[in-house]
């Protein structure tokens, strides 16, 4: 039987009789194996200076040049706030604490890695700060920053959904 999966068979006890409805939940009707593919969390931070918010342009697919926000995925035992502090050291060499940031909402996201579509619930902070002097301390996966303002914004140059949304409820 073809299947329009990421599967080809059942990992417990490699059937081809299997359903995967809506890429979340994997049944295989010979084993009885269940399998959800449940969403990820992820977050992104907008950092604001003055009246500009500052992009990253990924050097990594997905959305290779496209412009994003600092963030990832939250890790095991990692809640929001302890995941953005880390992303924020990790990527722009930033130190700061979770009660630094501000909570600004959270929204659906569709990432697809090698292949594989993952749906992800993006959790939204902002933190402000005094001066734009940053620098890229991931630049496998940071191209570029840029310091944009509202005018500057182009949506279709924002690599996933849930940020332009944000940006352009919250933002323009």
């Amino acid at each position: 039987m073809k299947h329009n999966s990421i599967f080809n068979f059942c990992p417990n006890c490699k059937s081809v009789d299997f359903s995967f409805d809506n890429n979340f939940k994997f049944y295989c009707h010979s084993c009885n194996f269940v399998l959800y593919h449940n969403i990820a969390a992820a977050v992104a931070v907008i950092i604001k200076h003055e009246d500009k918010i500052l992009f990253t342009v990924r050097n990594i697919d997905p959305d290779k040049g496209k412009w994003d926000l600092p963030g990832g995925f939250i890790d095991p035992d990692e809640n929001a706030e302890q995941a953005a502090c880390r992303e924020l050291k990790e990527e722009l060499g930033i130190n700061l604490l979770p009660s630094d940031l501000k909570y600004i909402a959270t929204s659906p996201n569709n990432y697809l890695y090698k292949n594989v579509p993952y749906k992800t619930l993006d959790v939204f902070f902002e933190y402000e700060i005094s001066s734009n002097e940053i620098n890229i301390a991931a630049e496998d996966e940071i191209k570029d920053l840029l310091w944009l303002t509202k005018k500057q914004i182009q949506l279709n140059k924002i690599g996933f959904v849930s940020i332009q949304k944000i940006i352009q409820n919250y933002y323009l």
